[in-house]
Order: C-alpha cells, then sequence, then structure tokens
C-alpha cells in the first residue's frame, strides 16, 4: 500500500477536532467530522450542507471522493446526496458534505459526528481517440436491466 502526502489546513472552528483519520488498518476511507457550532437537525426529505473545517491540497493526479458511511445509511436513512461527491485536486475551499434524510426521523448533526468517508484516489485523464467504428462484444448495446436478472 503507497502513501501520498496530502496537505491540509484545519480552520479556526475545528482546532478542538481530530484530523480525519481511518478507523481500522484495513480502511478505504478517513471518517470526516462535522465542524458545526450547533446541532443541525434535517427533517426526513430535507438536505443539509455540514462543514468538515478542513481544506485540502491534494497533489497533481488525485482527486477526493466523499462517500456515505454505510452505518448512516442503514441506522437512519442518511447518506450523501451526490455520492460520491468529488473534491477537484485545484479546489482549495472548505470541504463541506451534502447529506440527505432519507429516514423517517429528523437527524441531528452535533460536532464530532463522524457524518462521512473521505477517500483519495488516482485520477487518470482520457485522450479522446475519435474512431467510426467499436468493437463488438457479447453484450453489444443491452444495457438498463437487458438480462431479466434482478
Amino acid at each position: 500500500m503507497s502513501i501520498v502526502h496530502v496537505k491540509v489546513l484545519q480552520l479556526p472552528h475545528a482546532q478542538d477536532l481530530p484530523l480525519p483519520q481511518y478507523m481500522t488498518a484495513g480502511s478505504s476511507g478517513l471518517d470526516l467530522l462535522a465542524a458545526v457550532s450547533e446541532v443541525i437537525s434535517i427533517p426526513p426529505g430535507e438536505v443539509g450542507l455540514i462543514p468538515t473545517g478542513i481544506q485540502l491540497a491534494l497533489p497533481s493526479g488525485y482527486e477526493g471522493q466523499v462517500r456515505p458511511r454505510s452505518g448512516l445509511a442503514v441506522k437512519f436513512g442518511v447518506t450523501v446526496l451526490n455520492a460520491p461527491g468529488t473534491i477537484d485536486q485545484d479546489y482549495r475551499g472548505e470541504i463541506k458534505v451534502i447529506l440527505i434524510n432519507h429516514g423517517r426521523n429528523c437527524f441531528q448533526v452535533k460536532r464530532g459526528d463522524r457524518i462521512a468517508q473521505l477517500v483519495v484516489a488516482a485520477v487518470h485523464r482520457v485522450e479522446w481517440l475519435p474512431d467510426t467504428v467499436l468493437e463488438e462484444t457479447a453484450r453489444g448495446e443491452g444495457g438498463f436491466g437487458h438480462t431479466g436478472q434482478h
């Protein structure tokens, strides 16, 4: 496993919170924490924009992916709305997480709550090769449930 060095700036409203960290040795994502000053309530069907109190300087060739936490999804019906959210290499603003409450009850976000995961991943740039025909495959143009399987 390789290490990627990422510069992080902890904003004043998050100075007392730990930096995102891996919760186990095999974790792919670092847990992002809510850097809220007061409890934020997200009613069923509503969206909340939650600050994390950090800014990143991702190295060239990498992106950050903000992903849901499975525990919030299964226990409360809360997930990241634009999952995965993309943090581009050249973005320098505060990382914020868009949460949506698909549950039946109001969800409360408290200071220091683990609200999402951050995965840092390599990015490959595309160079288009215009052509007039593509190779045939067994699947062809089949999509959107074409196998009849659930």
